[in-house]
């Protein structure tokens, strides 16, 4: 269970932190519920959710160390390229929805490598692949500038930068 003031990755929200556990009672059932707020979005928006909820992932930030690891991780490959759209979708959304985070970075560098390959050819990723890419990249690399307390502009490129010179590589 997290305590009042610890700082976690949450859904969409990205980084969070818990301002209080409280206890409400909704339709006759009384649970503890975690309040919490982004940190990017000051106090204005408050999340109030279930401590035993098992739907969406509430994670503990990373570490510094393991931080490291995840972006020596974009020194090789990623996850398998799936050609069929639909299945890719499916499959790609449920690497997000487990919240490995190796498991993310796979992801991300397997999308980022996809799209420098297309971008040679003047294509581009599919809307949804680039939506995912988006999201997840947003999330994770704030995470990851976080612990390794750098900005996240400072991430992107060093991703960016080892994931063009392996494209120019291959």
């Amino acid at each position: 269970m997290f305590k009042i003031e610890d700082q976690v990755i949450y859904s969409v929200h990205g980084i969070c932190r818990i301002d209080d556990i409280s206890e409400e009672t909704i339709d006759g059932v009384t649970k503890q519920y975690y309040v919490l707020h982004p940190l990017e979005n000051g106090h204005r928006m408050t999340i109030t959710i279930p401590v035993d909820n098992d739907k969406v992932a509430m994670l503990p930030l990373l570490k510094k160390e393991e931080a490291a690891e995840i972006i020596d991780s974009f020194n090789f490959e990623g996850i398998d390229w799936i050609e069929d759209g639909q299945a890719r979708y499916k499959a790609y959304n449920e690497v997000v929805n487990r919240g490995d985070r190796k498991e993310i970075a796979k992801l991300i560098n397997t999308l980022k490598r996809k799209d420098f390959e297309l971008k040679e050819t003047s294509g581009r990723l599919e809307d949804r692949d680039q939506k995912i890419l988006n999201t997840v990249q947003s999330i994770f690399f704030k995470e990851l500038a976080f612990a390794l307390k750098r900005t996240y502009s400072e991430i992107n490129e060093a991703i960016s930068l080892s994931l063009s010179r392996q494209a120019k590589i291959a």
